[in-house]
């Protein structure tokens, strides 16, 4: 299943989003810390090196992620040239606490009465920016709700300690580009339930969890693992909490979506459903053959920045 999410709005969002670019110094980019690289939108990374803006990523909702693949994405992207990393909860006030400073030490140059920092931050829906906002500002600013894309309108609201957040709708991008991407996206909540089959997304999170955790579905739901697939799992979770429809046959789509909110909520355990490694597994798979003598620049299209300009 392929999984498009791009309501009318967010593409107000990505233009409003190019022009502000210019007028920030900094980009705090949101990202779930359960799959940093398929939660990050290629657009935010496209705009702000277009503009050399320095990049604060928030590995967010860290404290429901494998902490050990946590430590290997801010290892890969602290390697990287303007980007610091930090895993965090934005539920957690003293998490929250230290960004103002590490935003500072990015933007060094700023942070006066008359040259105030200047922070955008941005991330696709349901990653918890909107929580970040009111955690640093100690005061509701911004709606939160479980429902991907609650904010719909970029606001500019004044921190403390001459700084200035401007807060942009959660974004998805046109078109996304490999299928495991949507999934794993659908199964953490960042897309509308309009765009998917909640069964198929459960099957494939199964499948999942069989791969990396299979012992945390048998601690959650009682079952042996061993020679079951992703639909199996489905079952025996229906199995295990007697969900049945009228006439006795299993509730699997109740079953399925039991799954994904433990998923999401934690109830499963602490859940990574990428790491570095298998990130550039399934970037590999993708990649075509190169034919003798082709070009090999393996850049992008710049069309976006000649639509921006």
């Amino acid at each position: 299943m392929s999984i498009q999410w791009f309501p009318g709005h967010m593409n107000a969002a990505r233009k409003k989003a190019a022009e502000s670019m210019e007028k920030t110094d900094l980009v705090i980019e949101v990202v779930d810390a359960r799959l940093p690289q398929a939660s990050s939108n290629p657009m935010i990374e496209q705009l702000r090196k277009f503009r050399q803006r320095p990049c604060l990523r928030i590995l967010n909702k860290a404290d429901l992620a494998d902490p050990a693949a946590t430590k290997a994405w801010l290892d890969e992207y602290n390697r990287q040239k303007d980007v610091h990393a930090v895993a965090l909860s934005c539920k957690k006030p003293a998490d929250v606490a230290k960004v103002p400073g590490m935003a500072m030490k990015l933007a060094p140059h700023r942070g006066t009465p008359l040259k105030p920092l200047r922070m955008m931050i941005m991330g696709i829906p349901n990653v918890g920016k909107s929580t970040l906002m009111n955690a640093l500002l100690k005061k509701r600013v911004a709606a939160v709700g479980d429902e991907p894309a609650v904010t719909k309108t970029q606001q500019r609201l004044y921190l403390g300690n001459n700084m200035v957040l401007i807060d942009t709708p959660g974004m998805l991008w046109p078109k996304i580009e490999h299928p495991t991407d949507g999934l794993m996206l659908a199964a953490s909540h960042a897309v509308g339930v309009n765009a998917v089959i909640e069964e198929e997304v459960a099957t494939f999170l199964a499948d999942q969890l069989l791969l990396r955790y299979p012992q945390l579905l048998s601690a959650r739901y009682g079952f042996s693992t061993e020679g079951i697939d992703g639909v199996s799992v489905i079952e025996g979770v229906a199995k295990r909490r007697a969900y049945r429809l009228k006439g006795g046959d299993l509730d699997f789509e109740k079953a399925a979506h039991t799954l994904l909110q433990d998923y999401r909520s934690g109830a499963l355990g602490r859940i990574s459903l990428e790491t570095p490694q298998s990130r550039a597994m399934l970037l590999a798979s993708y990649e075509p053959p190169t034919l003798l003598g082709e070009p090999q620049d393996g850049g992008e299209s710049d069309d976006w920045k000649n639509e921006e300009e």
